[in-house]
């Protein structure tokens, strides 16, 4: 997969200005974080986490995986998932719901999951984009001063403009689409690591 150097260029720029912006965020009020779900999909990611007040927070998550496997099968792709965070209690502690946008890049394909519509993995290759947004809630447990065990499930909107290709290895176009999805956005189990 040929990341398109206009949107990557810009998705880093963003996530540069997004970090560089949140202000007077103190050692006390910055978590770094991986979301284990996501890193038992063979995808490393990172996430940092930012205190904007007394009930506020930003969440800026980012990962990806460039595997290939046998037999030319791939599971290529990014993602970046801001997330502004209201909690009910404190940040860090406890309840939180949240407003997420997402914006990835794919190229998967000759992979067996039998589930549902991706199915369609086994024997094509979808190429495409996907942006959206949606809404989630969460919970975060306090372990020790420092490490911490976060949950987060998401639901909303994404467009996925795709094309979908005939084989694996042969690459031969089928169908050049959109879909929009409406469903589970974001899930996520982490480690949390509070900086101080």
């Amino acid at each position: 997969m040929k990341f398109r150097k206009p949107i990557c260029s810009f998705i880093l720029l963003l996530f540069a200005f997004l970090v560089l912006s949140t202000g007077r965020a103190d050692a006390q009020k910055v978590a770094v974080k991986t979301n284990l779900l996501y890193a038992a999909t063979t995808s490393p990611n990172l996430a940092l986490e930012f205190s904007l007040g007394k009930k506020l927070t930003l969440d800026l998550a980012t990962g990806g995986s460039l595997w290939e496997y046998k037999d030319n099968a791939k599971f290529k792709h990014w993602l970046v998932q801001p997330e502004l965070r209201y909690w009910i209690c404190e940040p860090f502690n406890g309840h939180f719901v949240g407003l997420h946008g997402l914006v990835s890049e794919f190229n998967v394909g000759g992979i067996d999951v039998p589930i549902a519509k991706l199915s369609a993995l086994k024997e094509h290759r979808y190429e495409g984009f996907a942006y959206g947004a949606g809404l989630s809630y969460g919970y975060h447990w306090i372990l020790s001063p420092r490490w911490n065990l976060q949950l987060s499930l998401g639901a909303g909107y994404a467009y996925v403009p795709y094309t979908k290709f005939d084989c694996i290895k042969c690459g031969e176009k089928l169908e050049q689409s959109n879909y929009n999805y409406w469903g589970v956005t974001k899930a996520s189990i982490s480690l949390v690591y509070v900086l101080k």
